[in-house]
């Protein structure tokens, strides 16, 4: 849930700026003045909840920054470049590179190497025999 959006403000706003929005917000929902609300009133109401509690927003800030895949991808539509890498085009010419080493860390997203789209490359770990 993108809280900035719901409230209508900028991620730079002050506490006085989100209150305005929530209870300008609240108004365009309210079913007496406006039938046709982008947001339900519970959605509001939890947009505020977390912009005006620092930490639940610090929360929120740092979820906005992670990369969204643009598509998942499994393994196996990866071509192998040798026992330790696999490559993927992506479709602005570029590539998605995974090695086996970041597969070891658990490394699911992958970017490309031309523009800012990320992938999520599925794959299972396998487990060693004792």
């Amino acid at each position: 849930m993108d809280c900035y959006a719901i409230l209508d403000v900028q991620p730079g706003a002050d506490a006085k700026d989100i209150k305005a929005a929530y209870h300008r917000a609240l108004l365009a929902a309210h079913p007496d003045k406006n039938n046709a609300s982008r947001h339900d009133i519970a959605a509001i109401k939890d947009a505020y909840r977390v912009l005006s509690n620092p930490t639940l927003r610090a929360k929120a800030d740092q979820e906005l920054k992670r990369p969204r895949p643009a598509q998942v991808i499994s393994l196996t539509d990866f071509d192998e470049v040798d026992e330790d890498a696999w490559t993927h085009a992506c479709r602005c010419g570029g590539t998605y590179l995974i090695t086996a080493e970041e597969m070891d860390r658990g490394v699911h997203l992958v970017g490309c190497s031309s523009c800012s789209e990320v992938v999520w490359v599925g794959y299972e770990l396998a487990e060693e025999e004792p």
